[in-house]
């Protein structure tokens, strides 16, 4: 072991990494809980589960790297994209946990978050009230109705290895549950709009891709405050900010 790497740390959770072992500390045991679970009925790669005792859990690290990053150039080829859109529909296709997660929530829950967080973005300032008001009209779209399936509930494109084309595994389960697909379809995309063609042609299934871009909006309305309170930049270039301008 060479040294330990702070992967992430906020208030909630963070991960070390230790050698070739990543370290979950959580606040909340449920999302640890929900984790394993989760990891133990998806029908694609997931880490290895090495050890867990009350509030942390230890995996080992996948090999590969990861698919991207949000903001930051992408390196994969298209075909690894392309098969992560293939793994995506092997999961969503995959018999339901029997929990709802991350992806799972109602309409009249979603649209309630929703406002109350333009009411937020507005009112401190945050994003012009021109910029929340579009988007949120844009994002009114992905309220429709939607048939539940096995979501991973934070598929953002850093939790996605792959070595060459092929996807070597899936990280950081702890959002999993029942929830809509096109969640899981566009937190992948989000930020990158020129690979949607390859994540749907790999997914294999007819995907609405307006309804992809009212879930960018939805995703990144709701989540520009919990960003910037837990350290991260949604102002970054290429992140959920430059995702709300683009819908302009």
């Amino acid at each position: 072991m060479d040294e330990v790497e702070l992967v992430v740390a906020h208030s909630e959770r963070a991960t070390l990494r230790v050698g070739d072992m990543f370290l979950k500390v959580d606040a909340d045991q449920a999302r640890i809980d929900v984790e394993v679970e989760a990891m133990a009925l998806a029908p694609v790669p997931t880490p290895e589960i090495l050890w867990r005792k009350p509030h942390v859990l230890a995996v080992a690290a996948l090999p590969g790297t990861a698919l991207g990053r949000l903001g930051e150039p992408r390196t994969a080829p298209p075909a690894a994209w392309a098969n992560t859109g293939a793994a995506i529909r092997k999961m969503h296709d995959a018999p339901l946990p029997a929990w709802l997660g991350q992806a799972g929530r109602g309409r009249d829950e979603l649209a309630a978050e929703l406002d109350g967080e333009c009411e937020w973005l507005v009112a401190n300032g945050v994003l012009p009230a021109d910029l929340v008001s579009r988007n949120r009209q844009i994002a009114e779209a992905a309220l429709a109705p939607w048939t539940p399936v096995f979501t991973h509930g934070d598929l953002q494109i850093a939790h996605v290895f792959v070595d060459g084309d092929e996807v070597t595994g899936i990280i950081d389960w702890s959002e999993a549950g029942q929830g809509a697909a096109l969640f899981d379809l566009a937190t992948l995309t989000l930020g990158h709009e020129e690979r949607l063609v390859d994540v749907v042609a790999g997914y294999g299934a007819d995907v609405d891709l307006d309804a992809i871009r009212a879930w960018w909006s939805l995703r990144s309305l709701l989540i520009v405050r919990w960003l910037t309170e837990h350290g991260f930049d949604p102002f970054a270039p290429g992140c959920e900010v430059d995702v709300l301008k683009a819908g302009m």
